[in-house]
């Protein structure tokens, strides 16, 4: 029965089990792979068996047909090929399923036999110990492959939105160069319409006097063609127009040419000092790759507040903390200062923070971390000491930083009343960042610098 079954799950051309069956118009099966054997060697797209023609490019999966035949595997498997009996028994020293024949025969004498169940039953729970670890490791490896389809994403969105703001920005400063482009222009027609205006007048009145010279001229020169009487009768009048006084010719006047040297001397600078006027410089520039998922940043990266907590890449740089970030550029050596209007917030902190500073949760704010703070109303100062409170009348508008590593000093001030608040003193090795906390909707800003100094862009690591 089982030999009758085999035969006809058998391919009619490689005389196996079918594997991946094909079923033609003309009925008949075969496996896909003989099939497009048979037409490439034949060069014909004939059935094998019957000689029929295919009317079908791409012959149709005998899905039922092949549901059969790996049942029908699975089922054989089970099975001895040697007494067609079912594989209960296990030999330990062959390592390979017999069957109850097999286990009496000659092959196998002496040696040790387990029930198959029994020995599967291990060999699964080994196998799923075994898996386990892969399992963990492949969730890791997700999470990993999400984390950098985000990074892939986010890379991309970033990219675009910096184009954007860079195209925004330089339209500003095209905008202000061509404002100023035609304030000059203008300048330079004003005073040409005034200098040709003068020299006109001047050349108008000379016309005049050149017209007048001319026809006393041409009356003299009628009255020397003249004979004696007629001209001794004239020469009295002649002699009366003769004597007329001329008006006085004066020289060109000092200034009567354009100053190019006022409209192209040092363009280009004095064009730089009238842009200067509309842009500002803020000494510390945040860094969107280290703000919180809770953190809306500014398109100037000059100012902070909270928003809605954003799926964001979590990037070695970013803190855990809705509310933190940093600065982008930290300081090993020098005096920086830098000021922060606080007077919106509802809470905040502004201070320094070490390169080693933990940005992932469970952050320790002990550890690394100098800073100013306001909360509940009430405001303190901490560092890797203790806390510390401190009072202020009034409320806080600004707080201004001073950073002194060479003489190793922090401080902090009311830059309103000039008031100290409090200063740190600390040997520091790490490069030191400038690291923010706001709480509120309503933004932190970080103030523009007034001119260059120490807080320039050279001037950083």
């Amino acid at each position: 029965m089982a030999s009758n079954l085999e035969e006809e799950l058998s391919c009619p051309v490689c005389r196996d089990i079918f594997r991946d069956p094909v079923l033609l118009s003309c009925s008949h099966s075969f496996c896909r792979a003989c099939l497009s054997r048979w037409w490439t060697q034949k060069q014909i797209r004939k059935c094998p068996v019957c000689n029929c023609d295919s009317d079908r490019k791409e012959p149709t999966c005998n899905l039922v047909l092949k549901n059969t035949c790996e049942a029908f595997l699975l089922e054989r498997e089970d099975v001895c090929q040697l007494h067609s009996e079912k594989l209960k028994l296990f030999c330990l020293d062959d390592k390979q399923p017999v069957c109850l024949i097999c286990r009496d025969s000659k092959q196998h004498s002496g040696h040790v036999f387990r029930p198959a169940a029994e020995v599967a039953q291990d060999r699964r729970e080994a196998l799923r110990k075994s898996i386990m670890p892969l399992q963990e490791k492949l969730k890791l490896f997700t999470k990993v492959k999400e984390d950098l389809d985000l990074t892939a994403q986010h890379i991309h969105s970033q990219a675009r939105l910096t184009e954007a703001r860079i195209r925004k920005e330089f339209r500003m400063l095209q905008r202000v160069l061509r404002d100023e482009e035609e304030v000059r222009v203008a300048a330079v027609k004003e005073e040409e319409e005034q200098k040709s205006l003068r020299v006109n007048e001047k050349i108008k009145v000379l016309n005049g006097v050149m017209t007048a010279l001319y026809d006393t001229i041409k009356s003299a020169e009628r009255k020397l063609r003249c004979k004696d009487a007629a001209l001794l009768q004239s020469s009295s009048a002649a002699g009366t127009e003769q004597q007329r006084p001329l008006p006085e010719l004066s020289q060109p006047a000092a200034g009567a040419l354009m100053d190019v040297a006022k409209h192209l001397g040092n363009l280009r600078c004095n064009t730089w000092k009238k842009v200067k006027h509309v842009v500002s410089r803020t000494p510390v520039v945040l860094d969107p790759n280290t703000a919180g998922p809770g953190l809306i940043i500014c398109e100037d990266l000059a100012a902070v507040r909270r928003g809605s907590r954003q799926k964001l890449p979590g990037n070695p740089e970013r803190f855990e903390s809705e509310g933190i970030v940093s600065a982008s550029r930290g300081f090993t050596a020098g005096v920086h200062f830098w000021t922060v209007e606080v007077a919106d917030c509802s809470s905040w902190f502004v201070g320094v923070a070490e390169e080693s500073f933990k940005r992932k949760k469970p952050i320790q704010f002990r550890s690394g971390l100098w800073a100013v703070c306001f909360s509940k109303e009430k405001y303190s100062y901490f560092s890797p000491g203790a806390p510390a409170s401190f009072h202020v009348i009034g409320k806080l508008q600004a707080i201004r930083v001073h950073l002194d590593l060479e003489r190793g000093k922090l401080s902090f001030t009311d830059p309103k009343t000039l008031k100290h608040i409090c200063t740190f003193s600390h040997s520091w090795s790490e490069k030191m960042f400038p690291i923010f906390y706001v709480g509120g909707v309503k933004p932190m800003k970080i103030l523009p610098s007034e001119g260059g100094g120490p807080d320039d862009e050279d001037s950083k690591e």
